[in-house]
């Protein structure tokens, strides 16, 4: 019995948090565009890129060229302007080679 006079209060404390942790949620807009996430990744976006995602495209194709060079998959050195066009050309003549 001592027991119950510990968990219902401890169980009216939790559901009380649990509800001004979704009125929190509400009133933030959490819930207000719900299917929109879902519509983005279908269609594409025409806007020009951001500063942020053009800083992204810019070390793809400065990182991955030298990483294929460095794990082993082409071989020789790879140039800072490298990109994955030459790599696979690269790869197209030296097979045609051999």
């Amino acid at each position: 019995m001592s027991n119950l006079l510990l968990l219902i209060p401890v169980a009216l404390l939790l559901g009380l948090l649990g509800l001004v942790a979704f009125l929190w949620a509400l009133r933030s807009g959490q819930f207000d565009d719900l299917d929109g996430a879902a519509n983005r990744i279908l269609f594409d976006d025409d806007s020009p890129p951001g500063p942020r995602e053009e800083a992204l495209r810019e070390w793809k194709t400065r990182q991955v060229p030298g990483q294929m060079w460095d794990e082993g998959i082409a071989s020789g050195p790879c140039e800072p302007g490298t990109t994955m066009d030459d790599i696979k050309a690269e790869a197209c003549r030296r097979q045609t080679r051999a």
